[in-house]
């Protein structure tokens, strides 16, 4: 048995891994694990030596590309001077406090402080306590549902799992919680009625959301939480005229709003956090991914001056935030975001996200919009996706059994493209680092053809 042989017994023998078929893969009928070995730009190698193009970034993070030596360079100075003390009462460091002075200058709306943690879920864990703790602090102990949309994502802990509206992620897990309220997917292509434009879907899904709050009691709901485009949901654009038409039923009921910007914070949709290009004024940010590009775990809760005020000015009466991680603020990651976000902002990958994904938008289209089992191309900067249903002209699905999403997934990985097969439907999403260049994409429009003409063939062969 070689080294990497070994590698895969054991890890097979020993490891949880996250969205695996659990008995296929300890029995080996899975295959053997992809063992990464080494990634540059926009391209991982395996133990094999085989590279492909990471079409997806990772999970939307690797937003700077792989082997940024700088970043590297930045953990192990960190490493090397100082590799962990906490944040608990008033302890800090050089790079936490530059950091979070940076994250509050850059984020939009008026924002005063930043909690840290280490993934997106714990990050909204944090904001879900927090919008108690300031209705709490307010004296409106009621005040405290969270609204959370169909298909949205954020999180696969408790709380954040139970606001994630992906059913898949509640089986068997005994979630939702209570207190989580759900309101309606602002997909247009699904969700509209014969002859409604964008905007009139946008006016009846803000109806929605108001009759929700009514029907539960404003003085019962606290936040509204949402990404500024659905990532896992299937890469949804928000339709023209939504946030605007939402933002006004949250603020006549007093709901917070809490933007979960962990896929689009940091350039990925051509603005350097989503809520900028949609004119989002949120209450709480929460940001992951793209802020180390994944280098190594961090997260944060961004907090506004309207909700850090009261808490601040409760001190007296109640004491300490009692809120805290063992890696709250951990040095290392605060290095590495800094080190990132010097990249982000020296090399201008908003603007880079804009410009490129512009191109893969249009190639995408002008490539796939056409064929006989694509519904809808959408995206906005660098997500894409492409939709696929058995019959365009009346939008009939195909049957799930066929999983033709996810066979066109496969045809792409077969020919060195990783493009990931969303898990709500027969979509395949594209999110690729930052830095892709535009030759990169045509070979990533390429592959992506030649897999979905196969599955297409395979489709007409089966009848």
């Amino acid at each position: 048995m070689d080294y990497f042989e070994e590698i895969a017994a054991m890890d097979r023998r020993s490891v949880l891994h996250p969205f695996t078929y659990l008995k296929d893969y300890a029995s080996g009928k899975a295959g053997d694990p992809v063992i990464v070995e080494g990634g540059q730009g926009v391209r991982i190698t395996d133990s094999t030596g085989r590279e492909y193009i990471d079409g997806f970034a990772g999970l939307y993070c690797v937003n700077v590309g792989y082997g940024r030596t700088e970043v590297a360079d930045a953990i192990a100075r960190q490493a090397h001077k100082l590799a962990y003390y906490h944040s608990y009462a008033a302890h800090t460091t050089d790079e936490l406090a530059k950091l979070s002075d940076r994250l509050v200058r850059m984020a939009p709306g008026n924002m005063s402080k930043v909690f840290y943690g280490m993934s997106g879920s714990d990050a909204n864990e944090t904001q879900a306590k927090i919008v108690w703790y300031y209705n709490n602090l307010r004296g409106l102990p009621r005040k405290k549902k969270i609204i959370a949309r169909e298909r949205g994502y954020h999180g696969c802990s408790v709380v954040s799992g139970s606001m994630t509206g992906l059913s898949f992620y509640h089986d068997h897990m005994d979630l939702p919680v209570s207190g989580i309220l759900r309101t309606g997917v602002p997909h247009h292509y699904w969700g509209s009625v014969p002859g409604e434009t964008e905007e009139q879907f946008s006016g009846r899904r803000a109806a929605e959301l108001e009759a929700l709050i009514l029907a539960e009691d404003p003085e019962t709901v606290g936040a509204f939480i949402a990404e500024p485009v659905l990532g896992t949901g299937g890469i949804i654009p928000a339709p023209a005229g939504y946030w605007s038409r939402i933002q006004a039923v949250l603020q006549k009921y007093d709901i917070l709003l809490i933007a979960d910007e962990v896929i689009t914070g940091f350039g990925r949709t051509g603005s350097l956090f989503g809520s900028t290009l949609y004119d989002i004024k949120p209450d709480l940010i929460t940001v992951a991914k793209g802020l180390t590009s994944a280098y190594v775990p961090l997260s944060a809760s961004i907090v506004s001056e309207r909700v850090y005020k009261v808490m601040e000015d409760a001190t007296d009466r109640v004491g300490s935030f009692s809120h805290g991680y063992t890696y709250s603020g951990h040095p290392i990651g605060a290095a590495a975001a800094n080190a990132v976000l010097d990249i982000v902002e020296r090399e201008d990958l908003p603007g880079q996200a804009a410009k490129r994904g512009a191109y893969l938008q249009s190639r995408l289209r002008e490539s796939f919009a056409h064929l006989p089992i694509v519904g809808e191309v959408r995206g906005v900067g660098l997500m894409a996706a492409i939709e696929f249903v058995a019959n365009p002209a009346t939008k009939e699905r195909f049957d799930p059994a066929l999983k033709v999403g996810p066979r066109v997934s496969q045809a792409c990985r077969d020919r060195n493209l990783i493009a990931r097969g969303m898990p709500h439907g027969d979509i395949l999403g594209f999110a690729p680092p930052l830095v892709i260049s535009e030759s990169d994409i045509d070979q990533m429009v390429e592959i992506t053809g030649k897999a979905i003409h196969q599955v297409m063939d395979e489709l007409t062969k089966a009848g």
